[in-house]
């Protein structure tokens, strides 16, 4: 079974490298440009630059139909960019750039988190300590699940939610 799966795999991995690198994302992009241009123009013995503007429409599926394929081996050029295009390449680009923009910037690092759950810890201590000194007891903090855990009693539309307040960058 490790087997089958294999190759779905390495494509996925190539997928997250691939969508994860603008450079490359763009590059593609202009690699299958030409390359498309190239082959279409042997195929439909069309001039280089009416061949590279060919593949930029029907990637773009703007299709003009100023130039289109006659032969069954354009249109199978034509179909294999244009699914190529809509399904995988336009796609990557359009996530990479939204992920860029929702990046949050006011987001705790995990060395703050861990920072702030020591000094929790070491307040808590202290407040034990106090607390031992006046003869109070002091009850011990209820467990709970964390907010975002599968199966919480928390709705599922507020567990991401945050409070509202931002804390000053430094």
């Amino acid at each position: 079974m490790e087997l089958l799966l294999l190759p779905f795999r390495l494509i996925y991995r190539g997928l997250v490298w691939f969508a994860n690198s603008p450079r490359t994302l763009i590059t593609s992009y202009l690699v299958m440009i030409v390359v498309a241009g190239i082959i279409y123009s042997h195929v439909e013995h069309k001039s280089g630059v009416d061949s590279v503007w060919w593949a930029v429409v029907t990637a773009s599926t703007v299709g003009y139909g100023d130039i289109s394929p006659t032969s069954w081996q354009g249109r199978t050029l034509a179909a294999l960019l244009i699914s190529t295009m809509v399904l995988l390449v336009i796609p990557l680009i359009t996530a990479h750039f939204a992920s860029r923009l929702i990046v949050d910037d006011d987001a705790f690092e995990h060395d703050e988190q861990e920072e702030l759950k020591a000094d929790v810890r070491r307040m808590r201590a202290l407040l034990e300590e106090l607390a031992a000194r006046q003869g109070i007891s002091v009850p011990e903090p209820e467990r709970r699940e964390p907010v975002n855990a599968p199966g919480s009693e928390v709705p599922l539309w507020e567990r991401s939610a945050r409070s509202g307040r931002r804390r000053r960058r430094r």
